[in-house]
């Protein structure tokens, strides 16, 4: 048997998250439905990172064991023609027989996308926010994001994590055209953490808080203190970084 990376994207809107649940579509679920229909043996998928509804990846990777795949652009055609639409596999790169898409992932990126006005064909992938915004004051803020490594308090109160740390890289917003954009890049995220970072930033922007409340909210080390999430719909899983001995 030989391990993979399936390097795949999707939007999220029509699915319950990554991973798999009863009663609800995921696309966790969908992956291993198609991968299992090509290989022709029942196949399971490990993901880089959970995602939560509605939230959407522009890369993702899963890994997974079969025997040799021969021909990787043929595989890819195949596996493309049976998931639904909303999910696309990018390239299947093999890797070492240890490899795995989670623990192995040495950073993650998100990207937040803001829409500044009504944009019909942006449905479901931004949130049209009617506040204006002090971009400024929001970068000041999320700057300190990276002198900090306990983030408790953009944690769901209810999870499985043994502990809240995570070292964050970098943490800016950008304003293109009619959108503001927050990218971060971290080693590892809380569930939840990214929307409750962006929520907590908006109310900076709204100049409920200043950088120094925003710094009060991550020494506070608990949830209630920080804003409420930011809707799911903006939220893109952009980019998973592999040490390069993993691939083949």
């Amino acid at each position: 048997m030989k391990r993979y990376f399936l390097e795949l994207a999707y939007e999220g809107t029509n699915f319950h998250g990554w991973q798999i649940q009863e009663n609800a579509s995921s696309v966790q679920e969908e992956v291993e439905r198609a991968l299992s229909t090509i290989l022709r043996a029942p196949t399971q998928v490990m993901g880089s990172g959970r995602t939560d509804a509605g939230v959407h990846a522009k890369q993702q990777f899963a890994h997974f064991d079969c025997l040799e795949i021969a021909d990787k652009k043929e595989f890819v055609k195949k596996i493309n023609a049976v998931l639904p639409l909303g999910i696309g596999v990018y390239q299947v790169h093999q890797v070492v027989e240890d490899a795995h898409a989670r623990f192995d992932a040495q950073w993650r990126s998100y990207e937040y996308v803001i829409g500044l006005r009504k944009n019909p064909f942006e449905a479901g992938l931004v949130w049209r926010c009617f506040y204006d915004l002090d971009v400024d004051r929001m970068n000041r803020a999320a700057s300190l994001l990276c002198t900090y490594e306990d983030f408790e308090s953009f944690s769901r109160v209810k999870t499985e994590a043994k502990h809240f740390r995570c070292k964050i890289k970098e943490a800016y917003w950008e304003q293109k055209d009619q959108h503001l954009i927050f990218h971060i890049t971290a080693n590892r995220f809380l569930r939840g953490m990214v929307r409750a970072i962006v929520g907590t930033l908006v109310q900076v922007g709204r100049g409920q808080i200043d950088a120094e409340g925003f710094e009060g909210v991550i020494k506070a080390k608990r949830r209630v203190i920080a804003g409420a999430s930011a809707p799911p719909q903006g939220l893109f899983l952009s980019k998973v970084v592999y040490p390069t001995h993993v691939f083949i």
